[in-house]
């Protein structure tokens, strides 16, 4: 007796080609996420430097924090530097969830050297924090916000970042000395919000009306929530 070839049906077609694809969406998110972990040790190991308490005090009122976990500058008569970026605001609920960036320069000049930095900026304004949310913000490119840049520690310096709109404090190793954000862009990355979130949202979406939602960002959210209530 012949045997009858089973088909599979449509629905269970549908089924399989989802379970197939889960991987794919696990392993899509894993360059986003690797980042937003890497932006809460940044905050943890930051603002738990003794060295800058008033750093945690600038937190408390902060409108939002980017944080850039690395950002990566070499030089040899031809300079240029990059890094990627997690934007988060506070709102009623606390710290929204981070929307994606991209920071880049170049420059020209005789200089020779290899530089690893931890940023992290403070959105001391609604000024500020509406300055990166253009598709690109330009350090320098915008007189009327004020960018206060200061170095590993910032005591002494309350009175001066209080007059800021964005403070930008470092943790730098390298041959390069100093903090330097003049002619450095800021960019959207729109892509990484789709893959990390499932959706197209932009940086205003998630930020400022909080949507977009992933459990992975909650240790962060978690960490500024602790960093800025000490």
């Amino acid at each position: 007796m012949p045997r009858t070839a089973i088909r599979p049906t449509l629905p269970a077609m549908l089924f399989a080609l989802l379970l197939g694809l889960l991987p794919l969406a696990a392993h899509a998110q894993t360059e986003q996420q690797s980042l937003v972990d890497r932006a809460t040790l940044t905050v943890q190991d930051m603002m738990s430097d003794t060295n800058n308490r008033e750093a945690r005090k600038l937190l408390k009122n902060a409108k939002g924090v980017m944080v850039c976990p690395r950002v990566f500058k070499a030089g040899f008569i031809l300079g240029g530097e990059g890094g990627a970026c997690v934007l988060t605001g506070r709102n009623d609920a606390g710290w929204s969830s981070p929307a994606f960036y991209g920071l880049g320069s170049g420059s020209v000049g005789f200089q020779i050297g290899v530089q690893d930095s931890q940023i992290i900026f403070l959105l001391l304004t609604d000024k500020g924090i509406r300055a990166l949310m253009d598709s690109q913000f330009k350090f320098g490119g915008d007189a009327s916000v004020a960018v206060a840049t200061i170095g590993a520690g910032v005591q002494g310096s309350t009175t001066t970042a209080l007059r800021a709109d964005i403070v930008a404090f470092a943790q730098t190793r390298g041959l390069f000395a100093g903090l330097s954000l003049e002619g450095t862009l800021l960019s959207q990355r729109s892509e990484w919000n789709q893959i990390y979130y499932g959706q197209a949202l932009s940086p205003q979406q998630v930020v400022l009306n909080g949507q977009g939602q992933n459990p992975g960002a909650e240790p962060l959210k978690e960490m500024l929530g602790r960093m800025a209530a000490e």
